[in-house]
C-alpha cells in the first residue's frame, strides 16, 4: 500500500520542524485560517494550530496534505461535542 492509499484510508500524520513548519496528512478540509490560527478537519478529528505569522504554504485536499509555516505555539484536537459541533462553527 503506497502513501496516497494510506491517506485515503484515514491515515493522519503530523510533522513539525523547529516550531516553524508543519506538514500534515489526512487533511479533509480547512475550516478557517488567519495569521494566528488554522483550523482543519482531519481523518482523526478537528485540529487547531495556533501561533503567529502563520500561512498555508501548500494545500492539496485531493491528496489530503497541508503545509503551514510560521511560529507555532500549540496544536490541539477538538472534540465535536466540546466545540459545539456544527452550530458553534456556523455562528462563529
Amino acid at each position: 500500500m503506497n502513501y496516497e492509499e494510506k491517506n485515503r484510508n484515514g491515515a493522519h500524520h503530523i510533522v513539525m520542524e523547529d516550531r516553524a513548519r508543519i506538514t500534515a496528512s489526512g487533511v479533509e478540509d480547512v475550516d478557517s485560517f488567519d495569521e494566528n490560527g488554522v483550523t482543519m478537519l482531519t481523518s482523526r478529528g478537528t485540529l487547531v494550530v495556533r501561533g503567529r505569522d502563520l500561512h498555508i504554504d501548500r494545500l492539496s485536499i485531493d491528496k489530503g496534505e497541508l503545509n503551514i509555516e510560521g511560529i507555532v505555539d500549540s496544536l490541539q484536537y477538538i472534540d465535536e461535542a466540546q466545540s459545539g459541533g456544527f452550530w458553534a462553527r456556523l455562528f462563529r
